[in-house]
């Protein structure tokens, strides 16, 4: 089996299949269809920390599956503007750990990703599987990948 890192960019997740599919994501279904196929030694869920109890509670369940949660809190600026983007941590954190696996999973349909896929491909030889709701997931970003894992109805909750 190869072995794999899985990257997921929580907030990208939650709004693309909400604006598709009206549903969330089942980070459940997600575990059980890699693990079926791939090793899992890393497993690494970049979140928005929050003091709301279903938040945390989320939090937890992600943990229970196997996710390292990585939490950055959300920044409220005072023009009224907000931050809360985890894209520099979780590229870094792909790129520090893409050498120790034989394919990295990128769970975001996020095209910023589009030169970290083509970088660690080309540096290391790692193989990309990009993971996205299709109708939002940047063309480029599945054309720079090795191959494209679309969110249906099978990884939705409820489904």
């Amino acid at each position: 089996m190869e072995s794999v890192a899985i990257f997921v960019d929580v907030q990208n997740v939650y709004y693309t299949t909400r604006q598709a599919f009206g549903q969330r994501f089942d980070y459940n279904a997600l575990w059980a269809h890699l693990s079926e196929q791939f090793q899992i030694d890393i497993a690494r869920a970049y979140a928005i920390s929050s003091s709301d109890p279903k938040q945390r509670q989320f939090h937890h369940i992600l943990r229970g599956i196997g996710f390292d949660v990585q939490l950055k809190p959300f920044i409220q600026r005072s023009d009224g503007s907000a931050k809360g983007d985890w894209d520099v941590g979780l590229a870094l954190d792909v790129y520090e750990f893409a050498s120790d696996v034989d394919r990295v999973i990128l769970v975001s349909g996020d095209g910023d990703f589009q030169v970290l896929v083509e970088r660690i491909q080309q540096r290391f030889g790692t193989k990309v599987s990009v993971v996205g709701v299709r109708s939002l997931t940047a063309k480029h970003l599945i054309e720079a990948a090795d191959d494209y894992i679309e969110i249906e109805h099978s990884l939705l909750i409820g489904n």
